[in-house]
């Protein structure tokens, strides 16, 4: 995956839970700190992996990425619809879509993972975007 498709965060661990990290990274069984903490992610996404399934299903999420370009909101707006985007994983808005296209086009906006979208549309759409 690219880095530009990846999403930063930040977490706080005890001491020992990190010095245990460390212990491990320096005796070979992960390449640094990131290569564990992703290969744990993994795991327990693998591990919940059938539960994760049946909420996509249920809530009717798209799972992976979606792209949203002037030309498909347009085509959106003149059929007269509006889209109710429900995104497990990541939604992008090109940088040439206007925040009127995006209000006229787009009737909410619920994503576990990460949304991007310039600062005027996402404004544009503050009262639209459903926090999760």
């Amino acid at each position: 995956m690219a880095t530009s498709e990846m999403e930063k965060i930040t977490i706080n661990m005890p001491p020992v839970d990190l010095g245990q990290v460390d212990l491990l990274v320096s005796e070979g069984f992960y390449q640094n700190r990131t290569d564990f903490i992703r290969t744990a992610i993994r795991n327990q996404i693998n591990t919940h992996a059938d539960a994760v399934r049946q909420t996509v299903v249920r809530k009717e999420l798209v799972l992976g990425l979606q792209h949203y370009s002037r030309r498909d909101l347009e085509a959106v707006r003149e059929a007269g619809e509006k889209l109710e985007i429900r995104v497990l994983g990541l939604v992008s808005i090109a940088d040439d879509v206007t925040s009127e296209l995006a209000r006229d086009s787009i009737a909410s906006v619920s994503v576990l993972g990460a949304f991007r979208a310039s600062p005027a549309i996402k404004a544009a759409l503050a009262d639209r975007i459903q926090s999760t």
